[in-house]
């Protein structure tokens, strides 16, 4: 069968499209991996483009991750396959072809692919991050504070295999970032001994 590598395909080639890049190329007339950070996602637009451009960005990125889980489920795929392709679609994002490999943190795509797989459970965790984003006014600092929620109530209400699955994908993010995980750690720490 053929479905499964085309799902995965697909989910990899939906994934690299660099909306961030481009919506901030069309404002600003800039390419956003030189500006800021250089991250190519939501958060970074919001600073280089205003948060309506930030929100876009989001959104859109939120969608890549569910359409490619979309896309895998009608064509019937098994399991395993399903679930490439929803990886498939956050390495796309991370690493995409079509700007030199040089993306973005990937968790709005990993939203996607879990609102699809555990629609419940993920748009707790994405209300927790909202209200964790607008205490702490850092977009790190809530996804490092809320991401290990998913895998928790993955294991609680759902299979071993998605949570399983939503460890992998999050350690992978947190090992590719980890240079922000540990400053926000310091931080955090800086604050609670004042």
């Amino acid at each position: 069968m053929i479905e499964g590598p085309i799902a995965v395909v697909a989910g990899y080639l939906l994934g690299s499209v660099p909306t961030a890049y481009l919506v901030v190329r069309q404002l600003k007339s800039v390419d956003i991996r030189r500006v800021d950070v250089g991250n190519v996602g939501a958060a970074s637009t919001f600073r280089v483009a205003g948060p309506a451009a930030g929100v876009a960005v989001a959104l859109a990125d939120i969608t890549k991750g569910a359409v490619t889980v979309l896309i895998a489920g009608a064509l019937g795929v098994s399991q395993p396959w399903l679930l490439a392709a929803g990886l498939a679609a956050v390495l796309g994002h991370s690493f995409p072809v079509y700007i030199g490999f040089r993306g973005g943190q990937g968790m709005a795509t990993v939203a996607g692919v879990f609102l699809v797989l555990a629609p419940a459970a993920t748009s707790l965790v994405m209300a927790v991050f909202i209200l964790a984003l607008l205490l702490a006014r850092s977009t790190f600092a809530a996804l490092s504070l809320t991401a290990p929620l998913l895998p928790l109530l993955l294991w609680l209400y759902y299979t071993p295999v998605i949570a399983w699955y939503s460890l992998g994908i999050l350690a992978f993010i947190g090992f590719r970032n980890r240079r922000g995980l540990a400053q926000t750690i310091a931080a955090i720490v800086h604050k609670a001994k004042r």
